[in-house]
């Protein structure tokens, strides 16, 4: 998961702004350049991204323009709006999937020259924040989304083995395939804050109320044209043409009860209603299979959470929570999916739990070490059918029920600072370290480890930062996995195989002057051959290929 964290405007200047430009390998060319500020009651901030990449491998030019723009408004001492604009477009052109053979020969290889890949994004956020008093408050947020994803390519009948060739019958190539998503959904949250005192200690209740509404029309299975470019066009009528609504109201509660200065408990609830619809029609062998179905879920979702504090900067926690993961419109109608999909599909359900320590050592050393145990039932995976046979293929199924449990830990050191903790110097040694047992417990494959989950992921590296210089080397060696449940190494379809373990380094080096900052950096600095996906759908299917070495250079400025 990545957590982006946008920039706030500076409260102490009316303007400021922001550049970085980037250039690299592979034709890569980045610039990025922000402003903001704050104007009386009003604050600002706003950037424009674009990016432009030809690719490591051919046929894997991508070019994507992004943005984003808020405005704060301090209404009143107490009230404080605000609205957001997010915006992107793309346009990526995708390489497709590999077999094994291909990448053993060749990992660099490319045999699609016509797939193509659109997704304009637009979401829209209203907030507004209101203190009623000293311990209450209250925040309403709503958020539209209107976007879409568009793909052309190339069939995957036949799968990465199948060559994309020009018929000397007819010296055109196959007609592609399209496939249009346009997808909507607009959601409002709102949450209320009471501090409240029991005794001596503070307490904290939140609780509020989520509601939201996603409208998500799939066209698929379009014969498009025998071009090579980025073009929708079809003849005749899409194969599949489905509405799907989702309608979800979430009430939740959470409280903080503080027993004394050193431990607290946080149980929370959160109830699910969520109602979903499908309409329209999917056609088999020319005959058109009309659906229009109904369906309702009531789910009730507790949780606790524990902490001590065992000294000011240090505390152990323990966390168990249930969860539950409806289908989802991908998993039961994919795009461009070379799997087959079972009509049966159910939801899955399960809980986490996680127990750690925590905590900063003064200025030198910043540690979180835990365990983890998940319980996944009915857990939605690929399992190869028929292997061996030329009837073989991939099925996306509820396999049976799982476990992921293990050890998940960060520790930095900076030895300079343990030295000296006043040194305006520091050489830090950090270990980024997840041991991970996944398996299924029941049903066919019991014992078998989880699909594309590996046992172990170890990130371990050097930073050097003074006043003016930083640098960090980092080491990342990732076990391996398996492409399926049925933990097959070797298979026809490049979606079940072995996926092997892998070593990487990478190195980055910044230089500041005043405002100015000269950057570099080297990724992949052994051009390690590897992969970490075997696609069923797009950007494949088969084995997509990770980038071999790479390099970049660039130069940021702030006025």
């Amino acid at each position: 998961m990545v957590n982006y964290v946008i920039n706030e405007p500076p409260k102490d200047k009316k303007f400021e702004w922001y550049t970085s430009e980037t250039a690299g390998s592979f034709g890569l060319f980045n610039t990025f350049n922000s402003v903001g500020g704050t104007i009386n009651k009003i604050s600002y901030y706003a950037f424009v991204q674009y990016r432009n990449l030809n690719g490591w491998r051919p046929n894997s030019r991508s070019q994507q323009f992004s943005g984003f723009g808020k405005i704060q408004y301090k209404a009143s001492p107490k009230l404080n709006i605000g609205i957001e604009y997010t915006i992107m477009r793309n346009q990526i052109q995708m390489p497709g999937g590999l077999t094994d053979s291909m990448f053993d020969a060749n990992p660099r290889s490319s045999f699609r020259s016509r797939n193509w890949l659109k997704s304009p994004w637009n979401i829209i956020v209203a907030n507004a924040d209101y203190p009623i008093s000293s311990n209450t408050s209250l925040s309403v947020k709503s958020w539209l989304m209107f976007s879409n994803r568009s793909l052309v390519w190339r069939n995957e009948d036949g799968g990465a083995g199948a060559f994309d060739k020009i018929d000397p019958a007819t010296g055109t190539y196959s007609h592609r395939e399209v496939g249009i998503e346009d997808m909507n959904n607009t959601t409002t949250e709102v949450r209320l804050l009471q501090k409240y005192r029991v005794g001596k200690m503070d307490n904290t209740l939140a609780g509020g109320l989520r509601f939201s509404y996603a409208w998500f029309k799939k066209m698929s299975g379009g014969e498009g044209t025998t071009g090579t470019d980025f073009d929708l066009s079809i003849t005749g009528e899409f194969g599949k043409n489905i509405d799907f609504t989702t309608t979800n109201l979430a009430p939740f509660v959470e409280n903080i009860f503080r027993i004394n200065n050193k431990f607290s408990i946080t149980p929370g609830f959160r109830f699910e209603y969520i109602k979903s619809t499908s309409d329209g029609y999917n056609k088999k062998s020319g005959v058109k299979l009309f659906t229009n179905e109904d369906r309702k879920r009531y789910v009730p979702l507790f949780g606790v959470g524990f902490e001590y504090k065992t000294t000011a900067y240090t505390n152990l926690y323990a966390n168990i929570t249930q969860a539950y993961r409806p289908i989802s419109y991908s998993e039961l109608t994919p795009i461009g999916v070379a799997s087959k999909i079972d009509p049966n599909l159910e939801d899955a359900a399960g809980f986490n739990s996680d127990f750690g320590y925590r905590g900063t050592v003064k200025n030198y050393l910043n540690f979180d070490v835990g365990i983890f145990y998940m319980a996944y039932n009915n857990r939605i995976g690929t399992i190869l059918e028929n292997p061996g046979t030329t009837d073989q293929y991939t099925l996306r199924t509820n396999v049976a029920n799982s476990v992921n449990k293990g050890v998940e830990s960060y520790v930095e050191f900076n030895l300079l600072k343990y030295l000296n903790q006043r040194s305006k110097r520091g050489l830090s040694i950090f270990n980024s370290l997840a041991l991970i047992d996944a398996k299924y417990t029941s049903g066919e494959y019991k014992g078998n480890r989880v699909e594309a989950s590996t046992k172990y992921i170890n990130r371990v590296g050097l930073t050097y930062a003074d006043t003016k210089l930083s640098g960090t080397l980092q080491m990342s060696n990732v076990g391996d996995a398996y492409g399926d449940a049925t933990n097959a190494r070797l298979s026809s379809d490049p979606v079940a195989g072995y996926i092997p373990a892998y070593t990487v380094f990478d190195v980055s080096v910044t230089y500041r002057i005043n405002r100015y900052s000269l950057k570099a950096g080297m990724n992949n600095i052994g051009d390690k051959e590897y992969f970490t996906l075997r696609a069923d759908g797009y950007p494949g299917p088969g084995i997509i290929p990770s980038v071999g070495r790479s390099f970049y250079v660039g130069l940021t400025a702030k006025f």
